[in-house]
């Protein structure tokens, strides 16, 4: 497999907040990754930024994991 050269502002998916303030991801949870087909290993080797702490899975954040898979 070939590696890309990502921008890491593309990886980190933006987080509104309350009244409307946008703030910066801190990155794709382990269950979006393993519903993407991705294994942590190849998302570090991408440059994908990983947040343990979160649970949730985002259906966008996975569909976006897809598409970065399909360029690489």
């Amino acid at each position: 497999m070939s590696e890309i050269k990502l921008k890491p502002q593309i990886l980190k998916r933006p987080i509104v907040k309350y009244k409307g303030v946008i703030r910066e991801g801190k990155g794709f949870s382990l269950s979006e990754l393993k519903e993407a087909g991705l294994t942590i290993d190849l998302a570090k080797k991408l440059g994908i930024a990983i947040d343990k702490r979160r649970s949730s899975l985002r259906r966008e954040n996975v569909e976006i994991l897809k598409e970065l898979i399909k360029k690489s």
